[in-house]
């Protein structure tokens, strides 16, 4: 069974930066053959659609809500996917999810959860006013 781990949530100050990771659990799973992407949550609202990466790394496309302060990186030697968070407002408060979609085009992103494959247990955001 393929798991995700998601980490570097936190408590943080409207306006500071945090930097999410993911990776997998186990040796065998390797995020290079995997697009990725990043959801999140908020209390009493659906999970919804943030960000996503192609395999290649090459492509990638943010929501309305988090462009030009979120960006989105992979690192596959390090078997690793990084959600940059800057210019963090109240809003952004929710569990962050990332997610794993197996696909064989290099520069193809995914937008819908019901695509992905894997996911992360969540990290949580929490951003003060």
């Amino acid at each position: 069974q393929v798991q995700l781990v998601d980490s570097g949530g936190g408590l943080v100050q409207a306006g500071g930066s945090l930097r999410l990771s993911c990776a997998p659990s186990g040796r065998t799973f390797s995020i290079s053959t995997y697009a990725m992407g990043w959801f999140r949550q908020a209390p009493g609202k659906e999970r919804e659609f943030v960000t996503a990466i192609s395999k290649s790394g090459g492509s990638t496309y943010y929501a309305d809500s988090v462009k030009g302060r979120f960006a989105i990186s992979r690192d596959n030697a390090k078997n690793t996917v990084y959600l940059q968070m800057n210019s963090l407002k109240p809003e952004d408060t929710a569990v962050y999810y990332c997610a794993a979609k197996s696909t064989y085009s290099s520069g193809r992103y995914y937008l819908t959860e019901y695509e992905y494959n894997y996911w992360g247990q969540g990290t949580r955001v929490t951003v003060s006013s």
